[in-house]
């Protein structure tokens, strides 16, 4: 536990929160500013930074916990698809430093957008890049 962590303090359940869905290793909570209605926060329990820190069961309890909300969604909430998305490092748009997995249900009308243009990637430069992270 981080003391300065509003996600640790949510899972010790000493600060508040709209809890979706709990267990002995992750818990699942409404985000308070949400990208669209019901869009959910799953976190580990156990304080990890990001994805570079969490450990292989925590990342598999909170994408476990994840898939099962996500599952609910439709039905629940009427939406027309769900996204995963995980950013790690302030690069990437992290604003709190706790590992967490945002599940956000997706409409047809809703204002969100891809964050990137898709592009095309000289394919000649596929086989170097797929070298290096090998």
């Amino acid at each position: 536990m981080n003391d300065q962590c509003i996600f640790c303090a949510i899972a010790e359940r000493s600060a508040p929160a709209e809890v979706v869905q709990a267990d002995d290793h992750t818990i699942a909570f409404l985000d308070i500013s949400p990208a669209t209605r019901g869009h959910t926060l799953v976190i580990p329990r156990r304080h990890s930074d990001d994805v570079f820190d969490i450990s292989a069961d925590d990342i598999e309890r909170v994408a476990r916990m994840a898939k099962q909300i996500a599952g609910r969604m439709p039905a629940a909430l009427s939406c027309d698809g769900v996204n995963l998305l995980n950013s790690s490092g302030s690069a990437a748009w992290q604003t709190v430093h706790h590992f967490h997995m945002h599940v956000i249900p997706r409409y047809d009308n809703d204002p969100l957008k891809l964050p990137w243009t898709p592009g095309a990637l000289a394919t000649e430069d596929l086989p170097q890049i797929a070298e290096v992270l090998r």
